[in-house]
């Protein structure tokens, strides 16, 4: 029987073995299966050679440092290793042809000169290996990483201009946060125009809007505006705002075609408004997202519908609606009054409005829509302007920086009704160069009504 080969350790689970062990202790691997180790030496070098016939195995006679007499090495091609005695490579290109290296000639002059050698033979160059063949670029496949996630359909980064954007959101190859659709918007629809901005502070946009135009049964043209503010300790603020905003809009542009009164008009779509954020609290998606510290999604709503001779406004909470004439010597005016603690302290005699709105409490709100509201009041109110003027239907994250409405008509721009979506931009930067603590949102509808197509030139 021939001698098993001798282990240090097992060829299966390298388990350290003794001298004369037949099976690994440790996971019985039959060492006798082991091949005995080969007693012959490899008889191909590195560099692809092969000894000479009748050289003994593993002996190799030493390369020469030039070529016989009357002999020439052969010509290096591309692929060939350079010959015996020359110098190592630097480096290795692929996206550039070889280059002849360049020696300096030594003290003496002299300057070697290359060798002339023959053309490679076909049979060395069968030998010659072709793993470093590079592949061409598929001119089909865009370089471009940007074009790349483009062309799959996906948004590109913002931020590195590379990657994909999930469906959450975020970057797939740098993780950076996308701009939400929400984070600023802006629409005009014929004398109408709003902007809506995330601000400098809050991460998300929990304001909405909704603007529209329509005609009465006479043929008179009407203006309408929805501004709402989402109550942030409240669960879904954005959602309830933009569902308060959608349904109050849909229910003035249906009733007032009809011939409804605005003012009934008005009424009823805080009611619609109302119920249709009622309903997000029975929705999977708020019970998911509740917390203990928590209310139902609520939010706040103020309107405004403009006619040929008719102003309304309609509120629930302290979004506001300011009057401002076209002509600013005549007074403005503030038209809606808050649903707010400090409101209170001043109706009640209890507290200056200046004193009221500068402590913390001010802009507790004691009127919202939401399932957990105590009782919902719509305020509504009508108006008829004797002369032209624009109406600023706002939140707060607005009239925070021009409170009064003096101060209000001094940063509304001059061409207001005739450029009400240049000017709605002026009034969120307003906000933004204050500060932009809260989200903004501001409506601008001129006053009297113009006919569709009329407005921002």
């Amino acid at each position: 029987m021939s001698q098993m080969p001798q282990l240090s350790a097992c060829p299966s689970c390298e388990e350290p073995l003794e001298s004369g062990d037949r099976f690994c202790g440790a996971c019985g691997y039959d060492l006798s299966a082991v091949p005995a180790r080969p007693q012959d030496n490899p008889t191909i070098t590195m560099n692809g050679s092969v000894p000479a016939q009748g050289v003994p195995a593993g002996a190799y006679p030493e390369p020469p440092s030039v070529p016989p007499a009357g002999a020439a090495w052969p010509a290096p091609g591309p692929d060939a290793p350079p010959p015996p005695g020359a110098p190592p490579a630097a480096g290795v290109r692929f996206d550039h042809p070889p280059q002849a290296e360049e020696h300096p000639a030594p003290p003496g002059g002299f300057a070697p000169q290359p060798a002339e050698y023959p053309a490679q033979s076909e049979t060395y160059q069968a030998q010659q290996p072709d793993e470093y063949l590079l592949q061409a670029p598929d001119p089909r496949v865009s370089a471009d990483p940007a074009a790349q996630a483009a062309g799959a359909g996906g948004k590109v980064c913002v931020a590195c201009r590379a990657g994909r954007v999930d469906d959450d959101g975020y970057c797939e190859n740098c993780g950076h946060a996308q701009p939400r659709e929400r984070d600023h918007m802006e629409q005009e629809s014929g004398p109408v125009a709003a902007v809506s901005d995330r601000g400098l502070r809050h991460h998300r946009n929990e304001d909405a809007f909704a603007i529209g135009s329509t005609a009465l049964p006479d043929g008179s043209p009407a203006s309408v505006a929805i501004v709402c503010d989402g109550v942030s300790s409240a669960t879904r603020p954005d959602d309830a705002s933009m569902a308060a905003s959608k349904a109050a809009s849909e229910a003035l542009l249906a009733a007032l075609p009809r011939g409804t009164h605005p003012q009934q008009a008005m009424h009823d779509a805080i009611i619609a408004a109302s119920r249709a954020v009622n309903s997000l609290a029975a929705e999977p998606a708020t019970a998911r997202e509740h917390a203990p510290h928590q209310n139902a999604p609520a939010c706040t709503i103020v309107g405004a519908v403009v006619t040929s001779g008719l102003l309304i406004v309609g509120w629930v909470g302290d979004s506001r609606a300011y009057w401002v004439p076209v002509d600013r010597s005549a007074p403005p005016a503030r038209l809606t009054e808050d649903d707010s603690w400090a409101a209170q302290m001043v109706a009640a005699g209890l507290m200056s409005e200046a004193e009221a709105y500068a402590d913390e409490r001010a802009h507790a709100i004691t009127g919202w829509l939401g399932a957990d509201a105590y009782e919902l009041e719509p305020h509504t109110a009508a108006f008829k302007p004797d002369r032209p003027g624009v109406v600023v239907v706002c939140t707060d994250g607005l009239w925070n920086y021009a409170e009064a409405a003096d101060e209000m008509a001094r940063v509304v721009p001059l061409d207001a009704a005739a450029h009400p979506l240049h000017s709605a931009r002026v009034l969120v930067g307003h906000a933004l160069d204050g500060g932009g603590h809260d989200n903004v949102t501001v409506a601008l509808v001129p006053f009297p009504a113009v006919s569709q197509g009329a407005g921002s030139a």
